[in-house]
């Protein structure tokens, strides 16, 4: 579910809709605030399908950055990193009147 066209979410909004996301693909994740980024962070089964990985990968995009943590003792996690400041907006309200 995408926010419609000019609708900014907050960045505690965008971390939720993450989150959520990830829950749906049954991931559990875990929310974490550094400064100036909110972080989410969720451990990867051994076995994932392929086609899961590819939505796993639209999620993680959806945040300001995210990597894949690979540990022989913790196995697989992945993380993704919202900046506090600046809300998102889905689409860019320019060419809408005269702009300088």
């Amino acid at each position: 579910m995408q926010p419609r066209d000019g609708i900014s979410l907050s960045p505690e909004g965008r971390v939720d809709r993450l989150a959520a996301r990830l829950s749906v693909l049954g991931l559990a994740s875990v929310v974490t605030r550094r400064e100036g980024c909110i972080r989410v962070e969720a451990h990867i089964p051994h076995v994932l399908a392929p086609e899961l990985w590819r939505e796993l990968f639209a999620v993680l995009k959806t945040a300001d950055r995210f990597g894949l943590v690979d540990s022989s003792a913790d196995g697989r996690s992945v993380w993704a990193g919202v900046d506090d400041k600046t809300p998102a907006t889905v689409h860019a309200a320019r060419g809408h009147g005269h702009q300088p």
